[in-house]
């Protein structure tokens, strides 16, 4: 079973912003690359757009809960980031799971 491991270094999140692959919706941007590891790093940003302290962590425990419902379903070997939308902070986890299935099928890392 995968493990949860985070990306915490700049270079890394801007690594996935130029080289990777995106995948965009109203509530969810999803960025994936190929890393050299047999685990799947996440990075999950939201920025000051999305409004005060409460609605940005709002929309990463949401971003968090739905991923982690995932988990087990993702393949070994893939950095993924997450980007917070506008519309975020006022779904529900189950929304944004059903968006992040969708676009992780489409990038091809879903068993």
């Amino acid at each position: 079973m995968n493990e949860y491991v985070t990306l915490k270094k700049n270079n890394e999140f801007r690594r996935l912003y130029s080289k990777g692959k995106f995948y965009k919706n109203q509530l969810v941007v999803t960025y994936v690359i190929k890393n050299k590891r047999d685990c799947v790093r996440v990075g999950i940003t939201t920025s000051k757009k999305i409004g005060n302290a409460v609605l940005r962590n709002r929309s990463r425990r949401i971003i968090r809960e739905a991923y982690l419902s995932i988990l087990p379903k993702i393949k070994t070997g893939y950095d993924i980031v997450f980007v917070a939308r506008g519309k975020t902070p006022y779904v529900k986890s189950s929304d944004i799971l059903r968006v992040m299935k969708k676009q992780l099928k489409e990038a091809g890392i879903l068993k």
